[in-house]
């Protein structure tokens, strides 16, 4: 029976972050081969493709809170979050397949349709189960805990569709369609073993009729609760501290092709490697994050990661434009790059993790202020946030294109050296930027050790005075 108290068993974590999963598959596609395939393999204008899939990222964008709020109103025998578990994943799948292999002519209302279907479905598996990290536990720690396992396994899902990808599906030819076809079948699969396996595990802990409640009597008055619910001063912060890191993470992974192709001049070997590194760099920053916390706080914990992860991506830069850098493409030089994007990421990924577990916290805040707990509609404004920034992120790394000079179809060789200058230097002065501002955000947040333990103890004491009238503890 959730919340559980004290620490949170392995296998239960363990199968909660197994959801997400889907979502890394979900990210990997669509940031890195979806534009790929329908423009050079199927033939679609590039430009209607990116409208298609930018139109789906904004009713992406508006299918998160309403699925959040419906799972915080769902009432069935195996509670609020499980039905959405069991009953999404296999359209999920079917859906992903046909975006990978469509049939007859490829059009842009059918790769629209496709691309909503799919947002809106993994939305459905997602939500409720990051939503589940504040019902199972409300211990300060366990859901930092219960955060990095969701991170392992979103990043693990997504790096490992890339290297299949790379070494599997598509080792040759990016170009040949039946790879993406298998690229869509084993995708699919993995998806739905995921979530389906995700969902059994925590079956037994959270499956259970959750408590009665008043039906809100309208769609309007189902906003209203949506608005009051975003409406505490934390989750504010905790919003736009979530929007500021992941726009630069934005920036950062929209713009990393082209860095380490006209800057860094990254042979294929390392291009291979990589992926391994950044998976090395989350389980990093899974070791460090607990530690972390336990001595600055989540808030300070952000504080001080956000900018130490800048400075480890912007100092290799910096330096190079300074003169003090090995030569591009050497050894000596992928490296150095090498072990700084490792530490950069450890530490990048520590504070990111960080914000997204200071969503669970929100959750008691919201309760005392509205009555209500609202977990799956906090998490969905999380992943709102999160669209936009990436959103945002790409269209500034358009921008420092645009500034940089450099122009398409332009070999690593022929790139003067004044317009990777520009370029790094524009970067650089990009996530910098960002990098204070979710410091300067985030130390603003309320909620610490001591108000998050003491709020708690409020809630309990309201609990058993009035057990009717208090809160939505599971």
């Amino acid at each position: 029976m959730i919340p559980i108290e004290g620490r949170v068993p392995t296998r239960l974590a363990l199968a909660n972050g197994l959801g997400s999963v889907a979502y890394g598959v979900k990210d990997n596609g669509f940031a890195t081969f979806l534009l790929l395939f329908y423009n050079q393999v199927l033939g679609m204008d590039a430009r209607l493709v990116s409208l298609a899939l930018l139109i789906a990222l904004v009713f992406d964008g508006l299918i998160d809170p309403i699925v959040g709020h419906f799972s915080d109103r769902t009432r069935t025998a195996w509670g609020r979050r499980l039905p959405f578990l069991y009953i999404a994943p296999i359209p999920l799948g079917f859906a992903w397949i046909f975006l990978w292999s469509p049939i007859g002519e490829p059009s842009f209302l059918m790769l629209l349709l496709s691309a909503i279907m799919v947002r809106a479905l993994v939305a459905m598996c997602e939500v409720p189960s990051a939503a589940l990290v504040a019902e199972i536990s409300r211990d300060y720690d366990e859901r930092t805990r219960l955060t990095r396992f969701r991170f392992l396994f979103s990043w693990g899902g997504g790096l490992l569709m890339l290297l299949l990808a790379y070494g599997v599906f598509l080792p040759d030819a990016m170009l040949a369609r039946e790879g993406y076809r298998n690229y869509g079948l084993f995708g699919a699969g993995l998806m739905v073993t995921c979530v389906l396996v995700s969902a059994i595990g925590q079956h037994r802990a959270v499956a259970a009729w959750p408590p009665e409640r008043e039906a809100s009597k309208s769609a309007f008055a189902s906003l209203g609760e949506i608005r009051e619910s975003f409406s505490h001063p934390a989750c504010l912060i905790v919003m736009a501290g979530i929007a500021a890191a992941l726009t630069a993470q934005g920036i950062t992974f929209a713009l990393s092709n082209y860095l380490y192709l006209y800057v860094w001049k990254f042979t294929p070997t390392a291009l291979q490697a990589f992926p391994f590194l950044l998976f090395a760099s989350v389980v990093g920053a899974s070791m460090l994050v607990g530690r972390a916390q336990k001595r600055w706080g989540k808030a300070g914990t952000v504080m001080r990661m956000a900018p130490i992860g800048m400075v480890f991506w912007a100092g290799p830069l910096m330096l190079r434009w300074l003169g003090l850098w090995a030569p591009d493409g050497t050894t000596a030089s992928l490296g150095m790059m090498f072990a700084c994007t490792l530490l950069s990421n450890t530490f990048t990924v520590t504070g990111t993790m960080t914000l997204w577990s200071m969503v669970a916290d929100v959750v008691e805040a919201s309760e005392e202020q509205t009555g209500r707990r609202s977990e799956g509609t906090l998490s969905a404004g999380a992943f709102l946030a999160s669209k936009c920034a990436g959103g945002l992120g790409v269209f500034i790394t358009g921008l420092l294109l645009s500034y940089a000079g450099l122009e398409a179809n332009t070999a690593p060789d022929a790139v003067l050296p004044e317009v990777t200058h520009r370029l790094s230097l524009a970067y650089v002065a990009s996530i910098a930027a960002l990098a204070g501002l979710t410091a300067f955000v985030v130390r603003h947040f309320p909620i610490d050790r001591a108000a998050h333990e003491a709020r708690l103890a409020r809630l309990d004491q309201v609990a058993k005075a009035d057990p009717d009238a208090a809160g939505l503890h599971p």
